[in-house]
């Protein structure tokens, strides 16, 4: 690729860009096919978009009547310690060289062609294929009003919806991101307060009860077996669900190579991820543990039933029918599908712009490479919106079956792509030291490094290797290969492209650490700096035209 860095007194630096496309774009934006369109807020609002899902309101069912509240919010807080650890690792790499794919193609560049290539697929497929299981739980919701709502309308209607929003440009995306993320934070909100009125006396019958069920049945609950090993089984369940429910690093390294100014935008969507792993996953376990005891039998009924996909199974909603609470339950199912909904376009997004990563590498086919004007790789979007037609195999029920063994294969997935992280951050930390960069100097610098990186590793590989021990009490194939499916298959991934194309690691000192630099830098001289997140926020709420603010400004 070709990158000339052109200036001129008068005007705004500029850089042209031979794209994979064939043409020379001159453009402050365009980068690798792509335009930088996503703006501070919206940059933010993913941030906390792409770590608020379903898992939050619903799924967390099972770590309360598994663990207890006690071992609930232990484990959450534990949880959120260690991916902050990742978090740490991928803020540093991505702020220092935001481009198109983040994380996913620095495996290539900084450790091992094969590695990214296992990577990517292994991202790809856990993205993909949860969307068609996020349109599966949209339907489930949409029972709790009514069972005659036809499936295959709804699948159709989110098929329709999903290529609205992110076929035309990635500021669609991000505008509507906007609005769902904001739908996710007014429904947490709502939760809290909830929790807190409801829990000293606020509630129809006058009921203060505190903390009454960390007493009883107490806070600890026995899993599996009794005593002491059945309480640390609880808590090893609540540490699972906490594993697959907090996310987020993974979203921001993959809008990092369209968000506007991303050495600021991006740098500011990190430093607060931790912020929101305290306030959302751990006061959100924390409230889930005050409302409802481990042994509701509303909730075990339903959890035994298999019926974890419906609002009716949130712990938030059996409370408030628990308390006489009317219409409050309505609302907050209203704004569970509006999440799910945002889920499933999250996927859509990272799905898509993984695959284009992929064959920017040369590690998908090169065809995939085609954008529009508006810089959405279309045969990109076209594979990836082919998963979505999955979730008509929910109107068969053994078919639905289907689709919810094909997300739970891929859940290994998730704790890989934090291994990985950790492990490209290790050979990147190598080649900063062996070139001989100062990272004092770094736009960004990560706390407690190698060793963050390391404990990373340890950790998340430990946790994996744990969370199906359960199978192991009465083996199963199937259901041992439901957990761990995921680790063979990325082992094929990389030893095949290994063997196939005899790639070599890459040495630290030869590791490519200019890349996309020069072009970014020139990109962010080129244009003003971002406005901050609350005045961006103010001026589109109340619609006023953002260039002529700036103008006011200056």
């Amino acid at each position: 690729m070709a990158k000339v860095a052109t200036t001129s007194e008068k005007a705004a630096p500029t850089y042209a860009v031979d794209d994979p496309n064939g043409h020379l774009a001159h453009s402050t934006d365009v980068v690798e096919g792509l335009h930088r369109r996503l703006s501070n807020r919206q940059i933010q609002w993913i941030a906390i978009g792409g770590s608020i899902g379903t898992a939050l309101f619903v799924s967390i069912a099972w770590g309360l009547v598994e663990g207890g509240p006690g071992s609930l919010f232990i484990a959450f807080a534990i949880y959120c310690a260690i991916l902050a650890l990742a978090n740490n690792c991928m803020a540093e790499m991505t702020v220092f060289m935001p481009v198109v794919g983040g994380w996913v193609r620095m495996g290539s560049k900084w450790v091992d062609e094969a590695y990214g290539f296992m990577a990517g697929w292994n991202f790809f497929l856990y993205e993909a294929v949860l969307i068609p299981f996020e349109i599966s739980a949209l339907n489930l919701v949409l029972t709790y009003w009514r069972d005659d709502i036809p499936v295959a309308a709804v699948v159709a209607g989110c098929i329709v919806l999903y290529g609205i929003i992110n076929l035309f440009a990635v500021r669609a995306y991000g505008e509507s991101e906007f609005w769902l993320a904001s739908g996710k934070v007014l429904l947490i909100f709502m939760l809290f307060c909830f929790t807190f009125v409801t829990m000293v006396g606020g509630n129809p019958k006058h009921d203060a009860y505190g903390f009454r069920y960390w007493k009883e049945p107490g806070a600890f609950a026995e899993y599996i077996h009794t005593g002491t090993l059945g309480r640390f089984e609880g808590f090893l369940g609540a540490f699972f669900q906490a594993s697959f429910t907090c996310v987020g690093p993974e979203y921001v390294s993959m809008v990092a190579g369209e968000a506007i100014y991303p050495r600021k935008t991006i740098k500011t969507a990190f430093k607060t991820m931790y912020f929101r792993f305290g306030l959302f996953f751990i006061m959100g376990a924390l409230c889930v543990g005050i409302i409802l005891p481990s042994n509701d039998p509303t909730l075990v009924g339903l959890l035994d039933a298999g019926d974890t996909g419906t609002g009716a199974s949130s712990p938030y909603v059996i409370a408030m029918k628990n308390m006489g609470i009317s219409v409050l339950p309505d609302l907050t199912n209203a704004l569970m599908v509006t999440s799910i909904f945002s889920a499933g376009n999250s996927y859509v997004y990272c799905a898509t712009r993984t695959l284009y990563s992929l064959s920017l590498d040369g590690h998908a086919p090169r065809f995939l490479c085609k954008t529009t004007r508006a810089g959405v790789p279309i045969y990109c979007f076209c594979v990836t919106m082919v998963f979505p037609f999955l979730g008509f195999l929910s109107v068969g029920r053994a078919a639905s079956q289907g689709v919810k063994w094909l997300a739970n294969i891929t859940q290994a997935a998730q704790l890989m792509n934090y291994i990985i992280m950790c492990t490209i951050y290790l050979c990147f930390y190598r080649a900063l030291k062996v070139q001989g960069y100062d990272r004092n100097s770094l736009p960004y610098k990560g706390w407690g490094q190698p060793y963050v990186a390391v404990a990373g590793v340890i950790l998340f590989s430990v946790v994996l290797a744990i969370y199906g021990y359960a199978t192991f009490y009465a083996f199963d194939v199937g259901t041992f290969m439901t957990y761990y499916a995921m680790c063979f298959i990325d082992i094929v991934l990389y030893i095949g492209f290994k063997l196939w194309k005899r790639t070599p690691f890459v040495k630290p000192e030869e590791a490519d650490l200019v890349w996309e630099r020069p072009n970014i830098d020139a990109y962010e001289a080129s244009i003003d700096a971002p406005l901050g997140l609350w005045k961006d926020i103010w001026l589109t709420v109340t619609l006023q035209k953002k260039k002529e603010v700036r103008d006011e400004d200056a």
